[in-house]
Formats: C-alpha cells, structure tokens, sequence
C-alpha cells in the first residue's frame, strides 16, 4: 500500500512570467522586477530561463521562434478543472479564477503568478474533499506526469499531499473507471399527434417566462413553424416550411417551441440541425430554457456528431500503453478530461480546443477514431464508449442537436449508426444546405481519398518509411476475422479484398507523382491527371489549387482510367460477397448469435458498405463515363492539383452535382413526415423572385408539394443602428493601400472591428502591414491562419476583448454571434462574388448567368451584414473597399439603409463620429454610453 498523503503545500515554480504582444514583451523576473524586452530579447530568455506563459504555440509565433521548455499555465488549468472552458491569453485565466482582470502587460505578468497559486490552491483543497478513489486518480494522473517530466509536476504533486512514490496507481487508465451504458428495449414509432400553432405559442411563453418582453414576431414565427410538425398526407411529400427570420427575431426559441411539444406527444425525437459544431455549442446553450436541471437536460437532450469527434478510449488506451514520456503529459490531461466530460465531445464540446494546441493534435484530436477504424462490441471498452452511448441516448431524447454536414452524410449512407431515421428535423443556418449537400453527395477521386480507403481495408503498413510502427491503424482482418467463422465464403472474400486493395494509392504517392514513378494502377492513373493538369493550366506556377477539364485526355490517361476501373472492379466484388455473407449470417445464425456478436456483423457490414463500398462505386462510374466520353448532365467532372503554400498535396479528379438539392430533397426531405428549413437569410430580395431563391437552393422545388413560406422581418432598426459605406478611392488591388484602410478604420473605431477577406494570401498581406501600428494604439490584433489558436477560440476571445480586432474569413462571416460592442465595425476587402471555377462556371449557366453570380454575393453580404447587429442596443458600420460595387447588390441590405460611396477620409470620419455618438444622437445613445 502506499503511504498516506502528506499535508498539502503550495510551491509556486521558481520562474519569471512571460507575456509577448505583438511589438514587444514584459518579463517579471523571480526577484520581482519587470524587463521590458524586444521579441528578439524576448525570445533569448524565453530559451534560456523555462518561463511561466500562457499559450505556449502561440507566444513561439509571436517571438519567431520554434516551442521551447516553459510553464504553460494552461496546462495547469486543464489538469485543475478538467472539462472546463477559459480565454488562451492572461486576461482570460485571471477572469476564469475570478481574480481581478489586468489592465497592461505588466498586470498580465503579475497575474501569471497569481493565477498559479491559486490554481494550486483549489487543487489542494478540492482533492482533499474528493472521494479516496478520485483523490487516488488525481494523485496518481499527476505522479505518471511528473515522472515523465511535466514542468508542473513537482508544484502539482506538492499540492495533492504526494512525496516519493506515492502517488504510483493507475490514474491514466479512465476507462476501467468511465460509468457503462445499458440497453434499452427498442422505442416504439413516432406518433403523428400534430401541434397546434396555439401550443407552439403557450410553450414559448413558458420558455420566455412571465417577466420577459414580448416580441409578436417570435410568436407569429412559432406559430408558423408548427405547419411542420402536422402529419403528412401522401408518402414522399413531407410538410415544409421555409421560414426567414430575421436578425433579432429569437428564431431559435420559436422553433424549439413546436418541436419541444412535437417531441412530448409523440414520443420521439426532433432533429434539429445546425451548419457547424461551434453553432451546435449555442443551440444547446439555448436549451438550458427548456430543461433547466441539468439532469433533465441530460435525458432529454442529445449532441450529436460524426464518431470522428468523440475520443475513443482504445485509442487513448494504446496510447497510455506505449508509455512514452514524450506523450504522458497528454494523456494525463486527457485522462483527466475523460472523466470530467459529459460525453466525450472533443470538437465543439468541453473539450478546450487551445488544448489540442498545447498538446498536439496527434496525441488529442488524433485520438478521436478519424478513419473509421471501430471494431464495435468487439472492443473492451464497448459499453462504456462516448458514441455509442451517445447513440442510445439520442433514441430517447426529445432533441437531438446536429449538423448539416453528419445528417447528410448518414442519409447519403442508407441511415444513421443504429439503421434509424428520424421523421422530423428543423434546419437552422437553412441558407448553407446547398453547400451542406454540395460536400455529402460530391465524389473524389483522389490520392488522399484512396489511401484512406487503403489505409480502411490494411490497416498499418511501413511502405519503407518506417511509419507504420507508429501508426494505430486497424486494418479489415483485424477488425474482422473472429466472424469469418460464421460465413464459408467470408475469408476467401476478405483474401481477395485485400489483395485487391494494393492497386489503391500507398505511402508517399505524393512524392512518386513528382518523380515519375508510380507504382500500382491507381498511382499512374493520378500521375497522369497531374501532368494533364499541369499542361492545361496557365499560371502553373501559382501558390493556389490548380483545375482542369477532364477532355480531351491527353495519351495515355484513357489506358490508365480502364485499368484503374478495372482494379476496382476486382476489390469491390469480394467486398460485396462480404457484406452480403455477413448480413446472411444475422439470419441463418440467429438462434446462436449473442447480441454483441449481431452488433458488431451490423456495424462491420454498414461500415463495409460507407467507408469502401460507397467510394468504390462512385469513383468507378466517374472512370467508365470518362472512357465512354459521355457526359451525365446532372454532374460536374474535374481533375484537379490541390496545393497549399504553393506546394501539391493531393491530386484527383471531382464530379459533383450541379444541384446538390436533388439527392438531398430525396435522401432527407422526401422520407421525413416533416422539416423546417429557416434563417435570417433564406431570401434574395422580399419579392416572390426571393422566395423562388429560397425554394431553389433549400430543395424546396424537387418535392411533390409547395412549402409553407413564412417571413418575419427584424425588429432592429437598421436605419438609426447602422451605416454601409463603400469607399470610392482605395484601389483594391493595392495591398498597401488596403491595409492602410483597415488600419485607419480599426482605430477610428477604437477596437471591435471585423476584417473580412475573400482571400487568405490577402488577409496575410494585410496582417503583416498593420499588426504593429494597432498594437502600438492599443488595439490586440487577431487573425485566421496566422496565429496559433484555432478559429472558434480566436471568436471567443474577440468576443470578450472589445479593444481588439479579428481578421478572418467565410468561417467568420457566417454564423459567428458577437453582440455588443465587441464587434461595432465590419470592413470586407472586396464584393465577394464567387470564386470563377470550372464548378461555378457549370453552376452559373444552369442557374441564370450574371445573375446568378449578383445572387451568391448579395446573399453572402446579408450574411456578413447580419453579424454587425444582434441586439436592441447593439450600433455598427459596415464599409467595402470596393469602388466597384454595383448599386443592383444594395437591396443585400435591409430596406431604409443607405448604401454611400464616400472617400477613405470621409469613411474613417464617419465611422469615427457614428460610433462615438456624435451623428445627432446623445452619448448616453451611442454604443459608448
């Protein structure tokens, strides 16, 4: 037995504090002295003397340099209070302790200190009144830590009570710990009990409260949204709404209202979806309304994902097993999340995505199973798995929260995991279905698709690299071969599969397109579509992706396409005897087969059909239509060189389809009895022409029936709230110029401003020229692609700083909620027409030409529009530096705004006297006041 804890003390590590902006940085050194430095100076000592900092990754960037040894406060916090969210800076940290929140850079260094003392200080005193077993996992997750070199172990172990070996255990191994989930009889079919508008309005009302103002819009917006939750008449002709709300309107409490109550009589979940995980995060927010105690809500309320974002316990438990020091610390900390999450959501979830940072992806995101490698009832931790419980639980939620993007793929699929469909689902962000569909039902023929595929049917191979070794991939035989007993023809099946599998792409094709040396039919048929690309393409040189027709095909690409077609031919063939065998099995074994044996042929032939099969056959369709020469009308097909920072990292050849809205009105909407399709932003325009857009990209137009339409306009008042100014005199293809824009735009405004770019390389250009001069004038610069922090982080701390700027692009401008005056001024680089692709082009003539073009940038302008204004107090400007913008995309704004074209100057004064209160109105009106 090991020895009893030793009285708590708290040891504060010997070390300065750090903090790194933009121009320079602060050290306070142990003697308590404050250094202004250089980031050349900076970046010496940080080397040299293993600071105290918060954010590791993202201070190397700022000093130029490559991750060195320091203290990571972060890491502490998320070994402190596990599962738990706070701000990657200073400021951040000191609010999430609930110390007093600094005000410069030498109070951010003082708050480092702080914030570690305190730390250890709950710590110590949150273990000594935990349960012996907790107490033992923490005391233990910190010793196989600190053994492995953690910087903060020693403090840690110090806190908890822990000398010598005692805190040897076996704390890393969660899962033996992890609760198990249990079976449930099967739930009976979803009633048809329709809602009444009437009910969707007393439920709001209690939603809202009694106390609560009153908005007739939401009212009349959940009255029309119970038309979807009315029972269908004829099979295949769903009841559709199409509802625009706009911005302020409270559309998500005006639809859970119905679907809540839909749910209740009928005992079966309501769907709703959101276009991305961040969104997800927000919407389950909003329904603490519903279900204030949390275990209720846990019942009731479902987060659902693809398995690709849910940690997989064997992976984490190959990973504590290889017992490396270079990766206890992760597993530490990821040992501790396990236990602390509420279901194992590392993507959007509580999981803080600065950890993956921290940490590395590899050994936290990389643990999530990525390629679809689960060997279901077969694996150890079966019944305590996240997604399988998840999978459960969301058969008896009353709501279940998911995306566009998993709801797609799923019905592209043939189904959910567990074989069901729900019959009712609300599309939230309903203007991003057509892209939603665009990504589900599109093909790619292409080197990275292929050795996934690959890497899916052999699992783990060297290929000479030496990679192998360290990869945890699991192959088809091992995830099949204890049920190939069950079927006469399954081994020599599964034989034939994999040796077929070796004319798939193998480990560094990338590297033998560019030599020349391909080795199997897959590698010579994408060396082939390389050189064609390459031949046809002007400006080969280009940092960007780079596209081409597939006819006429150059010599020897017909050949190679033949032989690949015929390639696949071979390994889909014995994949299918497979699966059929295997389903075979379900029926000819039933008397004898245990309910995890049925689950895991269930999953294996699904997983079979999605992750091999289902590419297979497109991919061979896309190669006997190429050979034959004929076009499918309702597709688009392309080769193309995919490249990052002017290097190629994946070539292939694309076929999506000019309307993405047919497979989904066939896949999602016709089977459902019900959908919801809304946003503030369905609408081109508020003529019968807008609506004919809506109908048109949400799918509405491929089903048997019309769809109830329903408007209701915003309650802001955008007139007397904003201003849109398109600026005459900055050319846009000057970068210096726009820079100089935004940098004088910025500080006019005094911070809360949102730069949005239609391109990366010109969001860097404009970064670089003024990141000095807004930190010299107080205002912290953030951007995408540039620092280390991912996007929805960088969101949260724009949201929490209203000094600071944010430059990003289309994953800012759509769907990002900052109220306040966080975000007070928008400046878009340039009119955001869609990029001139060969998909557009085919797009552009089915869909009206010209105006087709005008539709997609009047439409992503509403969207980028929308962020500026979320509340009744909320002022804004949103300026283009566009002087050629035409005046027939003023009506993206709503009616009454005034669309000018002004000069810089006078934009820069503009912006400077709305925000300030100074256009008429007093200073207690302005966002100031």
């Amino acid at each position: 037995m090991s020895a009893p804890p030793a009285p708590p003390r708290i040891l504060i590590p010997h070390a300065p504090a750090l903090v790194v902006s933009l121009r320079g940085a602060v050290l306070l050194d142990t003697d308590g002295e404050f250094h202004p430095l250089s980031l050349a100076a900076a970046a010496k000592r940080a080397k040299d003397e293993c600071p105290m900092l918060c954010h590791a990754p993202a201070v190397a960037s700022r000093l130029g340099i490559e991750p060195f040894i320091c203290l990571d406060l972060l890491e502490l916090f998320a070994f402190v209070r596990p599962a738990r969210f706070c701000l990657p800076t200073p400021k951040g940290l000191a609010e999430a302790m609930g110390l007093a929140r600094p005000h410069d850079a030498e109070d951010e260094a003082e708050a480092l200190i702080r914030v570690a003392r305190t730390l250890l200080q709950e710590l110590a005193e949150r273990t000594s009144g935990d349960t012996a077993a907790r107490a033992s996992d923490t005391r233990s997750t910190a010793w196989a830590m600190a053994r492995a070199g953690w910087g903060w172990g020693n403090p840690v172990l110090a806190a908890l009570g822990v000398s010598g070996d005692g805190g040897r255990g076996s704390g890393l191994r969660v899962w033996e710990r992890l609760p198990e989930w249990s079976e449930h009889a099967p739930e009976p079919a979803a009633g048809t009990i329709p809602v009444e508008p009437s009910e969707a309005r007393q439920r709001l009302d209690r939603l809202l409260g009694s106390d609560s103002e009153q908005r007739p819009a939401q009212a009349d917006y959940a009255s029309a949204a119970a038309a979807a939750f009315q029972p269908r008449d004829q099979a295949g002709e769903p009841r559709l709404v199409l509802a625009e709300a706009g911005t302020g309107t409270g559309k998500t409490l005006g639809y859970i209202a119905p679907a809540s109550v839909w749910a209740e009589k009928n005992g079966a979940p309501v769907w709703i979806s959101t276009y991305t995980r961040n969104l997800q995060r927000q919407l389950d927010g909003e329904l603490d309304r519903l279900f204030p105690d949390p275990g209720t809500k846990a019942r009731k309320v479902v987060v659902r994902k693809g398995r690709e974002n849910y940690l997989c316990l064997l992976n984490l438990e190959e990973q504590v097993a290889r017992n490396r020091a270079q990766e206890a610390v992760a597993s530490g900390l990821m040992a501790r999340w396990a236990l602390a999450t509420r279901d194992g959501d590392m993507v959007g979830g509580d999981f803080p995505a600065w950890l993956g940072d921290l940490l590395g992806r590899v050994r936290t995101l990389g643990l999530a199973d990525r390629r679809g490698e689960c060997i279901f009832s077969a694996c150890p931790h079966y019944t305590r798995c996240f997604i399988e419980r998840a999978i459960r639980r969301a058969r008896r939620a009353d709501i279940v929260i998911a995306n566009h993007a998993l709801v797609m793929i799923q019905a592209a699929m043939g189904g959910l995991d567990d074989g069901a469909a729900p019959t009712r689902y609300v599309f939230d962000e309903g203007h991003h279905v057509f892209d939603a569909a665009d990504g589900a039902f599109s093909a790619h023929l292409s080197g990275l698709e292929g050795i996934e595929v690959r890497r899916w049917l052999l699992g783990a191979e060297d290929g000479g690299t030496g990679t192998g070794a360290r990869s945890r991939a699991r192959g088809l035989k091992r995830r099949a071969e204890d049920l190939l007993g069950l079927a006469e023809e399954a081994p020599a099946a599964l034989d034939a599969a994999l040796a077929a599998a070796h004319a798939l792409p193998a480990t560094g094709w990338q590297n033998r397109l560019q030599d020349g040396a391909p080795i199997n039919a897959a590698e010579r048929f994408l060396a082939l579509v390389r050189q064609q690309v390459y031949a046809r393409t002007q400006g080969a040189d280009s940092p960007y992706s780079l596209e081409t027709e597939c006819a006429p095909a150059i010599d020897g690409l017909a050949e190679a396409a033949a032989e690949l077609a015929h390639c696949l031919g071979k390994l889909g063939a014995p994949l299918q005897t497979l699966a059929r065998v295997l389903g075979k099995s379900l029926d000819d074994d039933a008397a004898e087969l245990d309910s995890a044996t049925r689950s895991r042929i269930e999953g294996l032939t699904r997983s079979i059909e999605r992750r091999a099969l289902l590419p297979l056959s497109g991919w061979k369709a896309m190669l006997e239509e190429l050979l034959e020469g004929r076009k499918a009308e309702q597709y688009v097909d392309w080769f193309s060189v995919e490249r990052f920072d002017g290097r190629d990292f994946d070539v292939g050849m694309h076929r999506h389809w000019i309307d993405p809205t047919i497979p989904f009105a066939k896949t999602v909407a016709e089977p459902a009895h019900g959908l919801l399709i809304t946003s503030a932003t369905l609408r081109d325009g508020e003529s019968d022409l807008g609506w004919a857009v809506a109908e048109r990209r949400s799918g509405a137009i491929h089903l048997p029936s019309p769809p109830t339409r329903a408007a209701m306009a915003s309650p802001f008042d955008y007139p007397a709230q904003t201003r849109v100014l398109v600026v005459s005199d900055v050319r846009k293809d000057d970068l210096n110029q726009v820079a100089a824009a935004y940098r004088e735009l910025f500080i006019a405004a005094g911070g809360g401003g949102l730069g949005l770019f239609t391109a990366i390389s010109r969001l860097k250009a404009v970064h670089a020229r003024i990141a000095g001069p807004l930190d010299e004038a107080g205002l912290p610069l953030l951007a995408q692609h540039i620092d280390n922090l991912d996007t929805a982080t960088l969101v949260d701390i724009f949201r929490a700083e209203e000094e600071s700027c944010l430059l990003g692009t289309d994953a800012v401008r759509d769907g990002v909620d900052v109220p306040g005056r966080s975000l007070r001024l928008i400046v878009f680089d340039r009119v955001p027409w869609p990029r001139p692709d060969i998909l557009h082009k085919h797009r552009r003539a089915a869909f009206g030409g010209k105006s087709y073009d005008d539709m997609i940038a009047r439409l992503r302008l509403k969207q980028a529009f929308g962020r500026l204004v979320r509340r009744a107090g909320d002022h804004g400007v949103f300026v283009l530096l566009d002087p050629m913008m035409p005046s027939r995309l003023h009506s993206a704004f709503p009616p009454g705004v005034d669309v000018r074209k002004v000069g810089l100057a006078e934009a820069v004064a503009e912006t400077q006297a709305f925000l300030q209160g100074q256009d008429g109105r007093s200073p207690a009106d302005s966002p100031a006041g």
